[in-house]
């Protein structure tokens, strides 16, 4: 069963994280394999809740892209390096490939070999050399141990086809001679006794006992084959070590966590056709082919507290969407096959949650409760904001009494902690909150900050004035906003870029326009804040 993962929007508020937290119970209680995770560091008001009920805080996720891992690629295709000529061209053969990774004993990427390389070693290949492993040398053969003394096999081979005498009187054989010889015992015996690396007898050619017991004397590594000279001359060769014989040691190699947007790129450049799939430590996974790509499995996930592509996660067009529950207008979403979209008209995304609890007959654990309501009472304000519903309510006094919280007490807890900016950046506080939202074809950045103590941000206006001038050059937003909402007022201070003045003050009719203007009753960014705006900015 694929993993489904599940997550809010960028900069997560403590809404869109203990939605994704609280579904996710939901869903594996349902039988289905979930992730909770978020798109960005947590907040301090999020912090609070998680170690408040002992909550595990979700892992980050970055990117949804297809990547390689997500395709079928050849998984377990290598083989090791000391492997055979004459086995690495079976295998290619039986698996219906053109190449093939080679790997040391730790599995370690040491190489690639092809057919092309193969059939290259072929035509100028050196067959006069043999490095080999002794097993190797015998599957190639087809033959039969007779003594053994060296796992590898290194050192010239001489093929005895001269009559006996000829040989004897002209031909030397050393410690790295690799004699194929029939049954001419006069010889066999010169090569035991010259101590020879190897002794290949041919056509199952007699061996004398006595020639034996030297070959033991000497280490003198003998096997026998029914084949004859002519073929186990012409098939030695193909137990060769294919590291040796030929192999690319620096083969171009894909990371499994690669984009597969990447590697299709980075092949149409090279024109390759096979590639090693690796992972971190270089461990090699298999073989991936440009020409057998046809089977992707994309990343399953489902959304929740948003519905916009700009504020989701990198590479979402390339993932399954199987689901969004939120609480915001419609959005710019599309999919390609029909989908669970659950959205209602309150003020948190677990309000929602709540009611797919009560409809799936799951009960709620006192930590999924305390996720719930504390991602309702963040997005109202305590149930003071204007987006706030009777079904907010309700669900709030419902869920207090299985998490065993005093809602007005846990919920100025909770913003307390959620206000102190303590040791952050301007940079840090303006990034803490931020949405970004397409309106007449301009990207309008809105950052929301509440406060307690909204007279340490009115002294410091000039400093967040040139951070938010700053952020909107180097991120590219047409404009952005930075409102300060002062909780126990119950209203918000406006900060803003150049351009927003005349925007702001035709849409909260104000008298007069100027930085850190104040805005009463003004609380929501969703409902109050940006319907403003986009009634002027979509008119004009």
């Amino acid at each position: 069963m694929d993993t489904i993962y599940i997550f809010g929007h960028r900069n997560p508020d403590t809404d869109s994280v203990t939605a994704a937290i609280s579904l996710s119970y939901l869903k594996s209680q349902l039988g289905f394999k979930t992730k909770p995770m978020v798109l960005g560091n947590i907040n301090p008001e999020t912090r609070y809740v998680l170690d408040y009920f002992q909550v595990k805080e979700p892992k980050y996720l970055n990117n949804v892209s297809l990547q390689i891992k997500d395709v079928n690629y050849h998984k377990g295709y290598y083989l090791n390096e000391n492997t055979s000529i004459l086995s690495a061209y079976h295998y290619m053969s039986e698996k219906g490939i053109t190449g093939i990774p080679l790997v040391d004993d730790h599995k370690k990427l040491q190489g690639l070999v092809t057919l092309k390389m193969l059939v290259k070693q072929l035509v100028e290949g050196n067959f006069t050399h043999l490095d080999a492993s002794y097993d190797g040398i015998m599957e190639t053969i087809q033959g039969e141990e007779i003594t053994r003394f060296d796992d590898t096999i290194t050192g010239d081979i001489v093929v005895a086809s001269f009559r006996s005498t000829t040989f004897l009187n002209n031909i030397s054989l050393t410690k790295n001679s690799i004699l194929i010889v029939g049954d001419r015992h006069s010889i066999i015996e010169y090569a035991v006794n010259s101590g020879v690396k190897m002794v290949i007898v041919v056509g199952n050619g007699e061996i004398h006992e006595n020639h034996i017991e030297i070959a033991r004397k000497n280490h003198v590594n003998m096997i026998r084959t029914s084949l004859d000279s002519f073929h186990a001359a012409k098939l030695i060769g193909f137990s060769n070590y294919v590291k040796k014989a030929a192999c690319e040691k620096d083969p171009i190699c894909f990371d499994e966590t690669e984009t597969f947007d990447q590697f299709i790129e980075i092949s149409k450049k090279l024109r390759h056709n096979n590639y090693p799939v690796v992972d971190k430590s270089n461990n090699c996974l298999g073989l991936i082919r440009v020409t057998d790509i046809t089977e992707k499995n994309k990343k399953k996930v489902i959304l929740v507290d948003h519905n916009e592509l700009e504020q989701s996660v990198e590479g979402l067009k390339e993932a399954e969407i199987l689901e969004i529950v939120d609480h915001h207008k419609i959005g710019d979403l599309t999919t390609s096959a029909p989908i669970n979209f659950r959205n209602m008209a309150v003020g948190s995304t677990n309000t929602i949650i709540y009611f797919l609890y009560q409809e799936n007959h799951i009960a709620i654990p006192k930590e999924m409760a305390g996720m719930m309501i504390s991602g309702i009472l963040s997005d109202t304000l305590a149930l003071t904001a204007p987006t706030t519903t009777q079904l907010d309510k309700s669900v709030v006094y419902e869920l207090a009494k299985i998490a065993e919280v005093d809602v007005q007490n846990y919920a100025m807890d909770m913003l307390k902690a959620g206000s102190s900016f303590e040791g952050k950046t301007k940079e840090e506080i303006l990034q803490n909150d931020l949405k970004v939202f397409p309106i007449a074809d301009t990207k309008v950045a809105v950052s929301q900050v509440l406060t307690f103590d909204i007279a340490s941000f009115l002294q410091e206006k000039e400093s967040y004035l040139q951070a938010i001038e700053e952020m909107r050059t180097r991120n590219g937003y047409d404009s952005m906003i930075m409102v300060i909402t002062d909780i126990l007022a119950q209203a918000s201070y406006l900060f803003y870029t150049e351009e927003m003045a005349p925007v702001l003050q035709e849409g909260f009719h104000l008298d007069d326009i100027y930085e850190g203007v104040f805005v009463a009753g003004c609380v929501s960014r969703k409902k109050q804040v940006i319907p403003a705006i986009v009634t002027v900015m979509e008119e004009k």
